[in-house]
This record gives C-alpha cells, sequence and structure tokens, in this order.
C-alpha cells in the first residue's frame, strides 16, 4: 500500500477507510506529507480559489461553568480575572468591525449562566437589526434543542461548538463533568436545526493516539459540518497539563490538510493557535487548505483574560492594525482576503 496512492484515492473519493487513514498517520515521510499539502492546496482552489475570508471575532464573557482540564478559562481556574462585555460594549465592537469591512461577526465566550437565553437572543437582535447583512456566528458551548433554535430564529447563522476529540476514552479524560453523547448530540441539533455548523478537535492532546485523529476524521465524514477548526493542543500555566508537551504545528497541518481532502466544501480556520506556536503557522495552515481567518475584534483591555492556552497571540493590536498585519500576511503567502460573509459554497443560493 503505497501513501501516494492513498493520497490520491483520497483526493478523488474523498474518502478513505479507517486502515487506510491510519496507514497514512503511520507511515507517511517528508515528501509525502508535501504531495498532500499540494492536494489538499489543489483542492481548496478548485472549490474556493485563492480567497481568505475573514470573521471577526469578539470574545464578549470568560466567565465559564464547565471544568475541562486544557482551558485556561476553565471554571475551577481561580487566577482568571473574569470580564463580561456589555451588549454596548459587544455592539461597540461590532460597529468597529462594519466600518473595517467584516461582513460576519462571531461571538466567543464561556459557557456563562449569566447569558441566558433572552440576553442571547436580544444580542444577535440588535446586531441583525443594525447589521442586516451580516452573518452571525455564535460559540457558546452546549446548549438545549429549544436554545439553539431561539438564537435561530433571532438570526443567529452559524454555530461553533468542537467536539474537541472523536474519541469517547480521551474525551472523559479531559473533562469533568461533560458529556460525550450530549457533545455529539449538540453538533446533529444545530445541523437539524438548519445552522451552518462548525465543529474541530485539538491534535497533540496528552496520551491521544493516531487512532484517536482516524476517528476524528471518520466523525467529521459523518457529519459533514460546514466548517472544521483545528489547532494544536498548547499547555496552560494554570491547568493540571502545565507541564504536558503541545501539539506540534507538522502533525496539525497534517489533520487540517487530510480534512480538506475529506470535506472539499469546508471551511476550514487557520486558527490563532497555529500562528501562537510558529510565527508563520497560519500561513503554513492556509497553504495546506485553510480557508479563514478571525481577526479580533474584542477590546484590547481584555483580550489577554481571554486565555485559553499560553502564548496566545494578537491580545494588543487595535482591529484596524490587526486586520492590516493579516491582510499583509495573507497577501504575503499569496492569497486573497475576502471580507464577504464567505458562507459555506453549498448554502450561498439560500443565502
Amino acid at each position: 500500500m503505497q501513501i501516494v496512492n492513498l493520497i490520491d484515492k483520497l483526493y478523488k473519493n474523498n474518502d478513505l477507510d479507517y486502515g487506510e487513514i491510519l496507514f497514512i498517520l503511520t507511515h507517511m515521510e517528508k515528501e509525502e506529507k508535501n504531495y498532500l499539502i499540494q492536494k489538499s492546496n489543489e483542492t481548496r482552489m478548485k472549490v474556493y480559489g485563492n480567497k481568505v475570508y475573514m470573521r471577526g471575532l469578539i470574545e464578549f464573557t470568560n466567565y465559564c461553568k464547565i471544568d475541562c482540564k486544557y482551558c485556561g478559562i476553565n471554571g475551577r481556574n481561580k487566577n482568571v480575572e473574569r470580564y463580561r462585555l456589555s451588549l454596548e460594549d459587544i455592539l461597540k465592537c461590532c460597529d468597529i468591525g462594519y466600518k473595517l469591512g467584516y461582513r460576519t461577526f462571531v461571538l466567543q465566550g464561556g459557557e456563562d449562566p449569566y447569558n441566558s437565553d433572552d440576553r442571547i437572543v436580544n444580542m444577535v437582535t440588535e446586531i441583525k437589526n443594525r447589521y442586516p447583512d451580516t452573518a452571525i456566528t455564535l460559540s457558546i458551548g452546549e446548549k438545549s434543542y429549544e436554545s439553539y433554535e431561539k438564537y435561530y430564529k433571532a438570526g443567529a447563522d452559524r454555530y461553533l461548538l468542537r467536539h474537541e476529540t472523536a474519541s469517547r476514552e480521551l474525551f472523559e479524560r479531559i473533562h469533568i463533568h461533560s458529556d460525550y453523547d450530549n457533545r455529539l448530540k449538540c453538533l446533529w441539533d444545530l445541523k437539524k436545526i438548519g445552522y451552518q455548523v462548525g465543529t474541530g478537535f485539538m491534535v497533540g492532546i496528552p496520551t491521544q493516539t493516531k487512532e484517536d485523529l482516524v476517528k476524528d476524521l471518520l466523525l467529521l465524514k459523518k457529519l459533514a459540518p460546514e466548517m472544521v477548526g483545528i489547532g494544536p493542543f498548547i499547555p496552560h500555566k494554570d491547568t493540571v497539563y502545565r507541564n504536558e508537551t503541545g501539539g506540534s504545528l507538522e502533525d496539525t497541518i497534517t489533520m487540517i490538510a487530510l480534512t480538506r481532502l475529506f470535506l472539499p466544501n469546508a471551511l476550514l480556520p487557520a486558527t490563532t493557535a497555529l500562528g501562537s506556536i510558529q510565527p508563520f503557522g497560519r500561513e503554513q495552515g492556509i497553504k495546506a487548505g485553510a480557508n479563514v481567518v478571525m481577526p479580533n475584534l474584542s477590546p484590547t483591555s481584555v483580550r489577554e483574560k481571554y486565555s485559553l492556552y499560553n502564548g496566545k497571540i494578537c491580545t494588543g493590536d487595535e482591529a484596524a492594525e490587526c486586520r492590516s498585519c493579516i491582510e499583509n500576511r495573507i497577501a504575503s503567502a499569496g492569497f486573497t482576503m475576502d471580507m464577504s460573509r464567505g458562507d459555506h459554497i453549498q448554502w450561498r443560493s439560500k443565502i
């Protein structure tokens, strides 16, 4: 079984079985990884061209009731300086972002009980009333079907909920009081309601195996999400994983490239975490098939407080500086920034 032949098969059919994926991950050498990246880039170019879509990220609360062992804002961490942005603060971020050309706002936060369904609905409604031509993405964790439905009816277009790992055993090892089955149920609920759904996973979690990563790809193929966020595990100083080794850029790039071939139409972010572990990590992610970046629109006064992992980049730049910096880096990598809503290609006729 030749790696190149398997990559060609995946490029052509957008699918491989468990054993074939495991063989690639176990035996692939440098030249074959380069070939994989070449084919993933070809796939992205066929579907989306050289465009990289911009989303304006607003991290509006770092309060969280959940105890994810790897996360710096987990509910048990007493060293976090907590904050919540007011609706007025959030709208100011949107005002700045809209003037800079953003047409998607990503509202991300911990699972904060303060933000009731009514508050979230009001937030979405206010943004949509002010800027009806924008897309709103929510990333606020596990909710009931009824809650998700309320947000959708209020105008939310997309929802990000990373599964983190498709291995039940690993999921239970890195979470406290989180239910693997409920996480997957939430993702299927979101699809049923009609969201453009985003999920994703970490690469390099302590004790993670190649078999676990195979499960991630097979879950993605089954779920067929519109967006997939893949980033390296990065230890945080205030968690039990503080002394663990983080995930590598090379392994993360490999998983991005494989995901692009499994899901040719997916929107794949080049995550902030990629740039945090290597200065040109995001550019490498884009060259491997990623086509979304999310510059930070949050007030600079709170950016360092939204600390999911150590070494997070872009905690000080003003929104305009952040956009300009990323635009230049995208151009230097040979790609073009796109400030439109940037919907999943199969959804564009529905909007």
